[in-house]
């Protein structure tokens, strides 16, 4: 196949089978062993789903769900529906049922894949509110072998109706691929839903395959390269950086054996390339504070110390810069060797090439720690209605507090408001079903409105400072960015989420998720007794401890001459863990400022009005699907502000 007809996911996969036909696609590691599927393999996989597909009525542009962990036979289902010139809409296998409901009956779907008895479930609790849904198949039969359902169908026996029909249609499956077209929708991936229900952003083969190319250049992805596909296949991250680069690249993906073991199945691969969202690089950091806590008098000096050279010399080296002395050079050697090498290699990211984070900032300091271990972490800033790519750093041109400039082919415009606009080639086509929405985004120039608020600096990089919506000012004018705040704190690793507050009142006040790994491993070093989160919440010495956390915070907010008035002043500890089953937070993790703002409106009420405690009943969901309350009575803490004198002074 000529090489200019490559523009569509399934007419890739043909070339990728054609020209590597025996390397590694895609593995899996199953019972403790990695199995192995070369890219013909998948190609006759893809073959088998997509003609069983068709056999049971799925046609060209129908929706066909994708619920479940990372798994190869999930990817290629998502290839077979594709080849058929439907649309693949996978869903985050977290979500309760009453969201996959909103999803199923927006994007009529009638046809699904799900991985295990989970997550048929869940389908079939919410079938009869989605009477569409017609077809269930599993890949995991574990537990269903009594299942009885009418349309449920294991992923088996949907491959050996696929071959029967395959068999006496030959030439039906590359006739079908060979109808494509790469403005044909490639799939719809939903949004968070950060201020209401999800939106389904339609995103081309066009766009996503334009975005790959580019991403396959800038960073010079190989098929020799490595990928540990971890991240939630519902997120536009992983449908680029796995699924699209991969039929790009022709490198190979490797699916965890489950969410419990990926830092295990990451040592082991050792992947070249690594992308994760903040909240990955803050918990790999919090579980190594943990181990250092844990160890030896003697290590947690060295560890320190050797850090400290690091702040200095890492990243200065990473870059190839001048000016670092040679006794911080060779301190960093042996840094390297006693220090920096070890910890890599239990980390799994011995090998990294070169790493990214998106989806939201990441804090200067967590970005300061892995540059200085050498490993080339890189921020990049898009959403899902650009296929993530807007603006990425180069190697060797990294700012701590910026997103890099624009990516080839990209157009970035700031607005008179200070909104982020975009036209990029990789910009989704709509709202699946949404003019309304697609109208309100997409301006007459083609410029899509993000909602954040940034600026180009005087290199031509940009900078967010928040959501647009979530920017404010504090009574005396000073600017307020409650994120940047909320990363600052949790770059701590006893601190999990932050919520700031402090857009047109006198002072900025902070709800804070304790780490309950982290701080329980403090709390039982100091003999420290608790029965569970809410009674370690609650602890006066934590308390204490938190305070510090904030106090460093404020000393460098102090320090900044935008943002120095934006310390904050008064702070709780939340007697719960925000959850996205309790509507606190996304699937993707970002906090929802304004339902915690109007759940907690009496812990609010409370921090402003000089109180030093506050009693709460919740109602929160439990895992099996039962619900319950937990009360308690928070302690309101004070946390000192500093001059900006005194900042500079400290430093």
């Amino acid at each position: 196949m000529a090489e200019v007809s490559l523009d569509t996911f399934p007419r890739l996969l043909l070339h990728q089978a054609k020209v590597r036909a025996e390397r590694p696609a895609i593995r899996e590691k199953d019972l403790g062993i990695w199995q192995t599927w070369t890219w013909t393999q998948v190609a006759d996989e893809v073959r088998a789903i997509a003609c069983g597909l068709a056999e049971q009525g799925f046609k060209r542009g129908d929706r066909l769900a994708i619920i479940g962990d990372n798994r190869p036979r999930l990817y290629c289902a998502m290839m077979a529906a594709q080849a058929l010139g439907g649309v693949p809409v996978p869903l985050y296998q977290d979500a309760v049922a009453a969201e996959m409901a909103f999803v199923i009956q927006d994007a009529e779907i009638e046809f699904a894949v799900a991985e295990d008895q989970e997550q048929v479930d869940k389908l079939l609790e919410i079938q009869p509110q989605c009477p569409r849904l017609a077809r269930i198949y599993f890949d995991d039969s574990r537990g269903l072998r009594h299942y009885a359902q009418a349309g449920l169908m294991s992923m088996d026996n949907l491959r050996a109706i696929g071959r029967e029909f395959a068999g006496r249609n030959p030439e039906f499956f590359l006739d079908e691929i060979a109808q494509g077209k790469a403005s044909d929708v490639a799939v719809i991936l939903y949004t968070s839903g950060t201020t209401g229900n999800p939106k389904g952003v339609a995103l081309t083969h066009a766009a996503m395959i334009e975005t790959a190319k580019v991403l396959v250049k800038f960073d010079g992805i190989g098929e020799d390269d490595d990928l540990l596909c971890y991240l939630p296949m519902a997120w536009v991250g992983d449908f680029l950086y796995s699924y699209a680069q991969v039929h790009l690249a022709g490198f190979c993906l490797n699916c965890p054996e489950s969410p419990a073991t990926v830092m295990t199945d990451l040592r082991e691969i050792g992947p070249t390339y690594f992308f994760a969202p903040p909240r990955v690089y803050e918990n790999i950091l919090t579980q190594v504070m943990i181990r250092i806590e844990d160890a030896s008098w003697l290590k947690r000096r060295m560890f320190h110390y050797f850090m400290g050279v690091a702040r200095r010399a890492g990243m200065k080296i990473l870059e190839g810069k001048a000016g670092v002395p040679l006794r911080d050079r060779l301190l960093y050697r042996l840094g390297d060797l006693l220090v920096y090498g070890p910890l890599k290699n239990v980390l799994g990211l011995s090998r990294i090439r070169v790493a990214y984070t998106g989806g939201e900032a990441i804090g200067p300091d967590l970005f300061d720690f892995y540059r200085s271990l050498r490993i080339n972490l890189k921020q990049l800033y898009g959403m899902t209605e650009t296929c993530v790519t807007v603006c990425m750093q180069r190697s060797g041109d990294v700012k701590l507090d910026t997103v890099g400039p624009p990516m080839p082919g990209v157009e970035v415009r700031i607005a008179e408001s200070g909104e982020v606009l975009v036209r990029s080639p990789g910009l989704m086509s709509e709202y699946y079903k949404r003019p309304d929405a697609t109208r309100e985004v997409i301006d007459a120039e083609g410029f899509f409105h993000t909602g954040d608020a940034g600026f180009f600096d005087a290199d031509g990089h940009l900078k967010i400072i928040d959501r647009a919506k979530d920017v404010g000012r504090l009574a005396d004018g000073t600017l307020f960015a409650p994120k940047y705040i909320e990363n600052k704190l949790k770059f701590f690793p006893y601190i999990k989420e932050a919520v700031a507050f402090g857009d047109r009142r006198e002072q900025v006040c902070v709800f804070i998720n304790i780490d309950a790994q982290a701080i329980g491993n403090w709390a039982e070093k100091r003999n420290l007794s608790y029965t569970g989160y809410t009674d370690l919440a609650t602890k006066p010495e934590v308390r204490d401890l938190i305070r510090e956390c904030v106090e460093k915070v404020n000393r460098d907010l102090a320090a900044d001459a935008q943002l120095g008035n934006s310390q904050i002043h008064r702070f709780l500890i939340l007697h719960k863990e925000l959850d996205a089953d309790d509507g606190e937070l996304t699937r993707t993790r970002k906090v929802r400022r304004g339902t915690i703002g109007e759940k907690y409106q009496v812990l609010v009420d409370a921090i402003y009005s000089g109180r030093t405690s506050c009693h709460i009943e919740t109602q929160v969901r439990f895992e099996d699907g039962r619900t319950g309350m937990v009360a308690a009575d928070l302690a309101i803490a004070e946390a000192k502000a500093f001059s900006v004198a005194a900042a500079k002074q400290a430093a």
